[in-house]
């Protein structure tokens, strides 16, 4: 039966879909400050949401009226693996000489195809539990979980490989990918929009999605997704730098932190474990708002910890609750937001609605925010060694958060049901 074990077959896809992106996203801020270019970071960081700002809503576009999903998530994968494994072969060939543009460009190339994916394996997810008759607010927060399980499988490998350290993130990204992309070749097929009747040229194009800007509360949604939006890859591209440094000092170095700082942060991806798990009955028992806004809280305090917190003891036990909220902050935003943009929207604008807020989050959101987050910590730490700077820095984002969370719970009104 083509829709049989269908929750073991998204299981498998998110497992790949985020081992992908654990290859590399957490470490790949050290290897660049190996290689001189600690503070270009920021800009590394930040064409994930350049690309987000278009890329999504192109792919869900054509995703939603010309080809199957399973097809174009398959091609994607395909294309980030070909350039994220030629970023990975100039890394190696030229070792701790390699300049800023040539690895700069075929990165960007490889996120651009990767970004859309992140929707689209939703998409596809949706599409697949919704054929087969099931809820998907209750079916894909235990099925998400594997994403997280993949993410944390990859990071590790990438630590006990001492990969995080040098280009081999990145062939360790692309195998990953080509798997997926084979994968989900084989996936159910999920329909495309109907070719007949006439339609308006915003439908045409699919930017019907955008429509939903009309609706006020929904236009407050997509906007104050962007806000915190902003802190999604901070964390992701200065913590590990950020912990390494300590290495530097004595009493620092050498420590389990520092050494094995994959290991640790990889806590902050088994939080989301747990925390996915408890998005049915936080989403259905309290909404999206209270539930949005107890992740905009958790922002806070993730940054706080990290402000005032170190590798030795007792201080890396903050470390250790900035892990832990993670899981809070992440997915009670992330994964509660896609839920909420698939129940607001028709099927047949799915697929946009969710590059839109992709574009939102990953795009707009993160670009602004990765690129003002290198600014503030340009600004504040003389060098990575600068701990009073780093604290300093890490108090901006937290006061950042705290600002939009008064903001929404000010302002966003939910729809009584």
């Amino acid at each position: 039966m083509r829709y049989s074990n269908v929750k073991l077959r998204l299981v498998v896809l998110s497992f790949l879909q985020f081992a992908v992106w654990g290859a590399y996203l957490t470490s790949m801020g050290r290897y660049l400050g190996s290689v001189g270019m600690g503070s270009s970071i920021g800009w590394f960081y930040s064409v994930q949401g350049v690309v987000s700002i278009f890329m999504p809503a192109i792919v869900g576009i054509i995703a939603d009226r010309w080809v199957q999903a399973q097809r174009m998530l398959a091609f994607c994968h395909a294309m980030a693996a070909l350039f994220m494994g030629i970023t990975g072969y100039i890394g190696m060939m030229e070792g701790p000489t390699v300049a800023f543009n040539d690895i700069f460009w075929t990165y960007t190339l490889a996120v651009a195809f990767y970004m859309p994916t992140l929707a689209l394996s939703n998409s596809v997810s949706y599409s697949v539990l919704s054929r087969a008759g099931l809820d998907t607010v209750k079916a894909f927060p235990p099925i998400r979980v594997f994403g997280t399980v993949g993410f944390v499988v990859s990071m590790l490998l990438v630590d006990v490989t001492g990969f995080q350290n040098d280009y081999n993130q990145f062939f360790a990204s692309a195998v990953w990918g080509v798997a997926v992309a084979l994968y989900s070749l084989t996936l159910p097929p999920c329909p495309v929009g109907s070719a007949g009747g006439r339609r308006s040229l915003v439908s045409l194009l699919g930017l019907d999605a955008f429509r939903l800007f009309r609706i006020r509360r929904m236009a407050l949604f997509f906007i104050f997704a962007m806000l915190l939006g902003a802190a999604l890859q901070v964390s992701n591209g200065y913590a590990n730098t950020f912990i390494n440094g300590f290495g530097a000092y004595a009493e620092y170095a050498g420590t389990f932190a520092v050494e094995h700082t994959n290991v640790l942060i990889s806590l902050s991806q088994m939080s989301e474990i747990l925390c996915i798990l408890l998005i049915p009955f936080f989403l259905k028992r309290f909404g999206i708002k209270r539930v949005m806004l107890v992740a905009m809280v958790a922002w806070v305090f993730r940054f706080g910890f990290f402000a005032i917190g170190d590798p030795g003891m007792p201080g890396v036990l903050l470390f250790v609750l900035s892990m832990l909220v993670y899981g809070v902050a992440f997915d009670f935003f992330n994964i509660s937001g896609s839920l909420f943009v698939d129940k607001e929207v028709p099927e047949g604008q799915r697929s946009s609605a969710q590059g839109l807020f992709m574009l939102m989050t990953n795009g707009l959101g993160a670009s602004v925010g990765v690129v003002a987050a290198q600014g503030v910590v340009n600004h504040f730490t003389a060098h990575q060694t600068d701990f009073q700077g780093w604290t300093a820095a890490w108090l901006v984002f937290a006061g950042y958060a705290l600002v939009v969370a008064v903001l929404f719970a000010s302002v966003f009104k939910e729809k009584k049901e």
